[in-house]
């Protein structure tokens, strides 16, 4: 009753401070350089105004006033851009190393509590918009309707509820589905589709049969639903890519040094074929890239921005298992994994998928204050990936990928009001987004 009764002051606090802005007829946020989300080259002295939740116009200092009456944010010295999505979020762990012990302690804690805070904090980090992919289906759509009604801060969210799998892993039931027959496979996607899910997760689709894994997909694509499954092993992206999975997610296949080339060759059709449009790929390449570094330098876990939202016995709890991060069992084979990771993003740029920005969020010592800006560093820093592709890749295709790029994805007329400002040239520097100055989401400035 007391951890409710905390959080319920905690989210009125923010609603009070909120309040002034979101009540505002009109605001201007004026002087910084946008870079929109768009192909235009950024726009030096720019003005953006605000009307309730929306951008009303876009324009510059010299071409566009502002109106007396509206509220000024000054961005001068800093980059302009959309907010961030981050399309591989886990909101239901929040960096402990020990999955066995979290699923056994947690659940009854999920709702209130954990996912809330994961929530907020990605928010703070400038993430306006998340898809997050594997929880229990009840507690996933309450938090994300928490958001949406503004009764709890977070990112715009897209839910999958449980995972899709053929035998769920003991203890996992709550949050893992298993399938045993291509009717029960339409069962459960109709039952989540019902319940309001946005998307469809799989995993070891490669255990299913032909029919089952049909069965997931068509059903989910008459409801809507894009499938996001995933790629650990070459018969998972086989058989999605032949079933029509809208997406895959991480690099996987272990420590293979590259994709089978029947795989790039499969995935070249797929992307050459106009009419099927975009094969979207999320490889949430960062949390082992940036492993053996994080290994030997994690004064990180010593920091406070992870604590947010979350109960002083949670954070002692994590910080405990995080001890000695060289023995989390997660990450063992990860020396042997290293060096194949920059082969494959570029197999995957070359074979013509669009690669989105993703993280894995919550894995053990993956903090959702910070794991967005820390994968796009390490794709523009580290992977050749050009300071605008990334951003796009956080900005824009995200919001097609969701279907939703009518309202979000970019900074023009006509969609919601989700920018983040930081101080400095973030197409030169991509790591000052670890320090997002200005969060503005549906018009309210959070931060």
């Amino acid at each position: 009753m007391r951890v409710a009764t905390w959080w319920k002051a905690g989210a009125v606090l923010v609603c009070m401070a909120l309040a002034p802005l979101a009540q505002a007829q009109r605001v201007a946020m004026v002087g910084g350089t946008l870079v929109d989300g768009t192909l235009s080259d950024p726009i030096r002295d720019s003005v953006i105004l605000i009307e309730g939740e929306r951008i009303v116009a876009v324009g510059t200092v010299k071409t566009l006033p502002v109106p007396a009456d509206a509220t000024v944010i000054s961005t001068e010295g800093m980059t302009v851009m959309p907010g961030l999505w981050d399309m591989h979020v886990h909101l239901m762990i929040n960096g402990h190393a020990d999955y066995d012990h979290w699923d056994r302690t947690y659940p009854a804690q999920f709702r209130d509590v954990i996912m809330p805070a994961s929530a907020k904090q990605l928010l703070l980090a400038g993430v306006t918009g998340a898809r997050d992919l594997g929880g229990p289906l009840e507690d996933s759509i309450a938090v994300r309707d928490a958001i949406n009604s503004g009764r709890i801060p977070g990112p715009t969210l897209f839910v999958s509820g449980p995972f899709i799998q053929k035998k769920p892993y003991p203890g996992t039931e709550q949050f893992r589905w298993g399938v045993d027959s291509p009717a029960d496979a339409r069962a459960k996607i109709k039952r989540i589709a019902q319940a309001g899910v946005d998307v469809v997760k799989l995993i070891d689709q490669d255990g299913m049969s032909d029919a089952e894994l049909a069965a997931i997909v068509d059903e989910a694509h008459k409801h809507g639903l894009p499938v996001v499954a995933h790629a650990h092993r070459p018969e998972e992206i086989r058989r999605g890519l032949k079933a029509g999975v809208d997406c895959f997610e991480h690099t996987g296949l272990a420590a293979s040094p590259e994709y089978p080339p029947d795989v790039i060759a499969a995935l070249r059709e797929r992307t050459g074929n106009m009419a099927s449009g975009p094969l979207f790929w999320t490889p949430t390449i960062e949390g082992l890239y940036n492993f053996p570094y994080t290994v030997k330098n994690h004064e990180f876990i010593d920091g406070t921005d992870w604590h947010v939202g979350l109960t002083p016995a949670i954070v002692d709890d994590i910080r405990q298992s995080l001890a000695h991060p060289e023995r989390i069992s997660y990450f063992q084979q990860t020396p042997q994994r290293w060096p194949t990771l920059q082969r494959k993003f570029q197999q995957l740029r070359e074979s013509g998928v669009l690669l989105l920005i993703g993280t894995d969020s919550g894995i053990p010592m993956k903090f959702h204050s910070g794991s967005t800006w820390n994968e796009l560093d390490v794709w523009v820093n580290k992977l050749g990936v050009p300071a605008i592709d990334a951003i796009r890749a956080a900005t824009y295709w995200p919001a097609v990928a969701m279907k939703a790029d009518k309202d979000y994805g970019t900074v023009t007329e006509g969609k919601y009001a989700d920018i983040i400002a930081v101080k400095g040239d973030v197409l030169k520097q991509a790591a000052l987004l670890q320090r997002v100055d200005i969060v503005v989401k549906h018009g309210r400035r959070i931060k």
